[in-house]
């Protein structure tokens, strides 16, 4: 791939935009927004001049809703030879472009299962699609050559493509992305009018949850929106699992022991059927999920402490896999809790003692 037209500079637009401009495509951005192209060509996306003549791809990364009528808009222009989009929808743009005249063979409609809380040009980072999966929907008329240019695409953004069908596609998304954005919504909810002194005890647990929480709510309701029924669905099976809990843990507070043995066999249920979820969770870049110890490091808010632990680690010849902060409630000072290799834990642990490091044991 040579050139390419990116139409919409968010963060998956921009984000594309920045890897295939890394790799040597010569790439030329449009939005509707001239703050938002602007800001994405400053950071190195690519140009805001209009291409002179069709590219070899436009790609789309509009809202749900404004899909379909984006790449017929592309195709009438004659703006390219292959058109794709990035939305996280995929049934409905499919079936509407075909209802407005579009011509499905040179359209694949695609989905980088990728993302951030944060949204926008400046959120963008060319390594953001790095080992994660790219969903492609190719319908029965699409040409070889486009799904063939697509896979270069995914390649080139250093993603893992993944085919499936457009319905399923969006059944698949309804369970492990949009449900999940709102039981993260409904939790911190319940956070707004709770006491102070209730969320001054606030610990990763709740982090870790309400994460996803801090999206933003407009496009959200966009991608909602476009994929109702089968959210709808997902949410009606945790709503029964939420009422078979409510009354487990009511159970729970009865003085007799029959009840209690019934509510504490529903709550375990449950547990149980969550650990079984989790480990089906792929780990990195999609291959089994990994068993990790975590070695825990005292630290304070001083500037460049989380540089200098990497630095030690790196000294140590020890891969940290992931990291999470855990803040202590009115100091400045917390804990990082370091994830790694079983056999590396030991060794990273003596190591940063060794440098000056507390460890937390």
């Amino acid at each position: 791939m040579r050139t390419a037209l990116v139409t919409g500079c968010g963060l998956i637009g921009t984000s594309v935009a920045l890897a295939l401009t890394a790799r040597g495509v010569r790439v030329h951005l449009a939005d509707r927004d001239p703050d938002q192209r602007r800001t994405a060509s400053a950071l190195g996306a690519g140009s805001e001049d209009p291409p002179e003549g069709p590219v070899e791809l436009a790609l789309v990364a509009v809202p749900p809703a404004q899909i379909a009528t984006t790449v017929v808009e592309l195709q009438r222009r004659g703006a390219a030879h292959a058109y794709v989009d990035v939305g996280s929808v995929k049934a409905g743009p499919a079936r509407e472009l075909v209802a407005l005249g579009g011509d499905p063979t040179s359209y694949l409609g695609t989905h980088p299962m990728a993302g951030r809380e944060r949204s926008g040009p400046l959120a963008a980072t060319a390594d953001l699609f790095e080992g994660r999966p790219w969903v492609l929907t190719p319908h029965q008329e699409t040409a070889t050559e486009v799904v063939n240019l697509v896979l270069e695409l995914a390649a080139l953004c250093r993603a893992v493509p993944v085919m499936m069908a457009p319905e399923a596609h969006d059944r698949a998304v309804a369970l492990v992305s949009h449900t999940p954005q709102l039981v993260s919504s409904l939790v911190a909810a319940r956070l707004q009018e709770a006491e102070e002194t209730a969320v001054r005890l606030c610990g990763q647990g709740i982090r870790d949850v309400t994460r996803i929480a801090a999206s933003d709510p407009r496009m959200w309701v966009e991608i909602l929106s476009a994929n109702p029924g089968p959210v709808a669905d997902v949410l009606a099976d945790v709503a029964a699992d939420l009422d078979e809990t409510v009354r487990s843990l009511r159970a729970l507070e009865s003085a007799d022991e029959a009840k209690r043995a019934v509510g504490v066999a529903g709550v375990e249920e449950l547990l149980r059927r969550g650990n079984a979820g989790r480990e089906r969770v792929p780990g990195k870049h999609g291959a089994a999920p990994a068993s990790y110890e975590t070695v825990a490091v005292s630290i304070t808010d001083r500037p460049g402490e989380l540089a200098r632990i990497f630095a030690d680690a790196s000294r140590a010849g020890v891969n940290v896999e992931d990291v999470r902060i855990e803040h202590a409630t009115g100091q400045q000072s917390g804990l990082a809790q370091l994830m790694v290799e079983p056999a590396a834990a030991p060794v990273l642990a003596a190591a940063l003692e060794e440098r000056g490091w507390s460890i937390r044991r």
